[in-house]
């Protein structure tokens, strides 16, 4: 009887492997995204036409890496998907991630306005209440982004 070992390229990786690459590669394109966006407010200033721009060219920059990355080293391509319809619905699907993003953001600021808890009124939970909203909603959408990729781009066993 032969036993053959699968190469680890061509092996897929477990689920918690799997889980770990992502977060490398989401932090990476995290760093990517926020570089960007720093680095063209920083150039050109900080009114809102040139945030907005900022934070669409960060993201998309961010996107393209994170697109390329993820296959590579987190999910494994289907044969029988075409790679431009791949990018399209890895796109698609990640597009949508940053309207859940900007949603959940907008609705914890709604709620330190029109709640009246001591605790979010005052202190430091108050004077970084956007960054706690950000940090919730990179949780929450870093969770729909692996699932939705996982059920829509990976490779069915």
């Amino acid at each position: 009887m032969e036993m053959t070992l699968k190469s680890t390229e061509s092996a897929k990786p477990s689920l918690i492997q799997q889980i770990l690459r992502f977060g490398v590669v989401g932090g990476l394109s995290f760093v990517i995204d926020f570089a960007v966006y720093s680095a063209i407010i920083f150039v050109f200033g900080d009114s809102k036409p040139v945030v907005m721009v900022a934070g669409f060219f960060g993201f998309m920059i961010s996107l393209i890496f994170n697109y390329i990355v993820s296959m590579k080293f987190v999910f494994v391509h289907d044969e029988n998907m075409d790679r431009r319809k791949e990018f399209i619905v890895f796109a698609v699907l990640s597009a949508i991630g940053l309207l859940l993003n900007e949603a959940i953001i907008l609705g914890v600021l709604i709620i330190y306005d029109n709640v009246s808890l001591a605790i979010l009124k005052s202190g430091i939970l108050f004077d970084f209440k956007e960054q706690v909203g950000k940090i919730f909603a990179t949780g929450i959408v870093m969770v729909y982004n692996f699932i939705s990729r996982k059920i829509f781009i990976e490779k069915k066993d």
